[in-house]
């Protein structure tokens, strides 16, 4: 088994890269996974592990053969290392190299024959897609669809708040146009989370086919989305503000469906 000390190891060095520039991550097709929570989801999500980094003062080699019979580079780090690599303050002393997948819309399948979809137009905070993956797979919805993305999927800061549900979760990706397009394609019906022409999402059967649709807080969702609506929705607002965060906004229209769906 390989043991590397040094912070400056040329290897290292491209393990950094890979943590933080989105290009390399893209033209590499590899990530980081820190966490084995996060690891063992990725697993459990079909990803297919290339290499695991350990310090072993933290997490042990008993551990690791429990966490896959799968056969893996294992390479054991030394604390600086570990510190260089680690993205949380506190973690269990694992990083997992780990072989991206193909996110395009054509490559999402749909085994549900009446779908309930997140659609979320240009997230810009990684929190909040993270968030927003959270919210799907406590759902357990169908799919999750970013339009526009503003970040690849494999950023370590959406990994981390997505708490792993990046891989337990069908995500894909496209232009606004391409998603509405699929949508009506499969005849979903889409449901805007919007200001204009609006009525309360509280009046809406979410029982058939369902793509409910978010934008961000700035500036909502654009004008192909409003033109393309089955129904905009809104969830009234009792307070001073018009708007709330969009994970937040997207939990209680998802939770509403999924009301509606369990007990009809």
């Amino acid at each position: 088994m390989k043991i590397i000390i040094s912070p400056q190891n040329t290897y290292i060095k491209y393990l950094v890269q890979l943590k933080d520039k989105s290009r390399e991550r893209k033209k590499s097709g590899l990530f980081l996974i820190e966490g084995h929570r996060e690891i063992s989801l990725a697993i459990k999500g079909g990803y297919k592990i290339k290499t695991i980094l350990f310090f072993p003062d933290l997490f042990s080699i008993d551990q690791l053969n429990d966490l896959t019979s799968q056969p893996i580079d294992l390479i054991e780090i030394s604390k600086e290392v570990y510190q260089k690599l680690a993205y949380r303050d506190t973690t269990e002393g694992i990083l997992a190299l780990a072989h991206t997948k193909s996110n395009h819309l054509i490559d999402l399948k749909l085994a549900n024959k009446n779908p309930l979809i997140l659609v979320a137009e240009a997230p810009e905070k990684p929190g909040n897609i993270g968030a927003l993956l959270r919210t799907a797979d406590a759902a357990n919805l169908d799919a999750v669809i970013i339009a526009n993305p503003k970040t690849d999927l494999y950023n370590p800061n959406i990994v981390r708040s997505s708490v792993g549900c990046l891989f337990t979760n069908e995500i894909a990706t496209g232009t606004t146009i391409e998603i509405i397009e699929f949508l009506k394609a499969n005849h979903i019906n889409i449901y805007c989370a919007a200001l204009r022409a609006s009525v309360n999402y509280l009046t809406q059967d979410f029982n058939k086919p369902t793509a409910i649709v978010v934008g961000t807080e700035a500036t909502g969702l654009s004008n192909e989305w409003l033109e393309n609506s089955t129904q905009n929705i809104i969830i009234p607002m009792q307070g001073e503000i018009d708007s709330m965060n969009v994970s937040v906004a997207a939990g209680v229209l998802i939770f509403e469906a999924k009301r509606q769906r369990d007990f009809k």
